[in-house]
């Protein structure tokens, strides 16, 4: 995985889950906000304090999580 200084896990945090450093926001929910349409610059505006930078590491977060992933066929 990636170094990503960005993105912090503590399990004081919302139980662990990975998110921008500094804010209670986690990498599932800014990923979901993307999924749903929300431009980088809605984020930004909404969410004061996150940068496209922050937007940009919690993909790039994302990308490393599923590239360990391994799937099987069921039939």
């Amino acid at each position: 995985m990636a170094d990503l200084p960005r993105i912090h896990a503590d399990p004081a945090i919302l139980a662990g889950k990975p998110v921008i450093r500094g804010t209670r926001l986690s990498v599932a929910f800014v990923v979901g906000l993307l999924a749903e349409g929300w431009s980088v610059a809605d984020i930004e505006r909404e969410y004061p304090g996150v940068t496209a930078e922050d937007v940009a590491a919690c993909l790039a977060y994302a990308r490393d999580a599923l590239e360990g992933e391994r799937i099987f066929a069921l039939s």
